[in-house]
């Protein structure tokens, strides 16, 4: 399987219309690859927390519908990081804000595979927890060519491995992560992607952000790493597309030669 890690850039002085049609033309250059993933809420501001309300959307908005015709486009499996969900529904989630951090998942027909609300939400009481409601399913999507499960999760989701042993149970052997990771904590970031692959033998391909936007340094370092632990590929700090080619055959073969999943007695 070949990916193509999108590692986005940007500031507060693009507007977002312009970064909705600038990324779009990104995912249209990956023709060829079989799965593009963009980081989470590239659109919105994954810390513009003050704007989040005025930019959030319907799963079937400007931002979806974008995303859709560029996957079509690019005839990609597209994960299309996340974007601040408005249901049209009027729906409101657990704590009664109706709004959630939603990633989107597109075939290569344009089609929506897959949408997953993040489940544990950044802030420490603020941020996230005072302006969107958590999530509550765990998500899984068929790979291209049916060669196996992906789950979802994004950003925060990396520090809490109860979700990965879930969705590892669930049948996944990838795990997409889309990130807004902040420059301070880059160092949890590597860290985290790595020990999630190695305990739970699934290859991990993580997105995250370069640039600042809203006073915030964005940590950068994407990656992809394997279920054996080894980084095929990592970025930089600045926008970068990352072209690699997954062997998932490899993770049944690692499994079987390192047999440690079968020793879980909790």
């Amino acid at each position: 399987m070949r990916v193509a890690v999108v590692q986005v850039a940007y500031g507060d002085e693009e507007p977002t219309e312009d970064r909705v049609s600038r990324v779009a033309d990104l995912v249209r250059g990956q023709a060829g690859h079989d799965l593009v993933v963009l980081p989470e809420l590239w659109a919105p501001g994954g810390f513009a927390y003050r704007d989040w309300e005025a930019r959030a959307q319907p799963v079937g908005g400007s931002i979806g519908a974008a995303m859709s015709a560029a996957a079509r486009d690019a005839g990609v499996m597209l994960h299309a990081g996340s974007i601040v969900e408005r249901p049209s529904s009027g729906e409101v989630g657990l704590d009664g804000h109706g709004l959630w951090n939603t990633s989107l998942v597109y075939g290569p027909d344009g089609g929506l595979l897959a949408a997953y609300r993040k489940i544990h939400r950044f802030g420490f009481g603020a941020g996230e927890p005072k302006l969107m409601d958590p999530g509550e399913d765990i998500v899984l999507v068929d790979l291209p060519g049916g060669v196996g499960k992906a789950g979802l999760s994004t950003c925060y989701d990396l520090r809490f491995p109860e979700l990965y042993r879930r969705q590892l149970d669930a049948g996944a052997t990838v795990f997409i992560v889309p990130a807004a990771w902040p420059a301070a904590r880059v160092r949890h970031w590597t860290l985290l992607a790595h020990a999630r692959a190695v305990e739970d033998q699934c290859v991990v391909i993580a997105c995250n952000t370069a640039g600042t936007h809203a006073g915030t340094a964005m940590g950068g370092h994407s990656q992809v790493v394997t279920a054996s632990g080894e980084a095929l590929a990592m970025a930089g700090a600045g926008e970068e597309v990352l072209s690699v080619d997954i062997d998932l055959d490899a993770v049944t073969a690692w499994r079987e030669q390192f047999p440690v999943l079968r020793d879980r007695r909790l």
